[in-house]
């Protein structure tokens, strides 16, 4: 399994229109190939939103960062400072900790 975390700055639209945006673009993430999760994160008072994605594999993660919707979001003028972080995950700890 592989994560992905993802963070970005609003620039020019208000969290409501943001998160209108969120609910049309959901069924594209949720289609991914491999995608087992998404989760969407928003911290207002710092205008920092973003996600934590949840990969099959290291395969899906790739896929993911070379298809047309993760350059779409990316290329989005309204969300600035975007950075795309990827980190394994430690399978044991996190079985226990109920992670999968």
């Amino acid at each position: 399994m592989q994560a992905l975390i993802i963070n970005f700055n609003l620039d020019g639209i208000t969290r409501s229109d943001y998160e209108g945006v969120c609910n049309e673009l959901a069924p594209a993430f949720a289609a991914a190939p491999g995608l087992i999760s998404k989760h969407w994160l928003a911290d207002e008072a710092n205008n920092t939103y973003g996600g934590i994605y949840l990969f099959q594999d290291q395969a899906a993660l790739d896929g993911f960062l070379a298809s047309e919707l993760f350059a779409g979001v990316g290329g989005n003028p309204a969300l600035v400072n975007a950075t795309a972080k990827p980190f394994s995950i430690l399978e044991g700890p996190t079985r226990v900790t109920r992670g999968m």
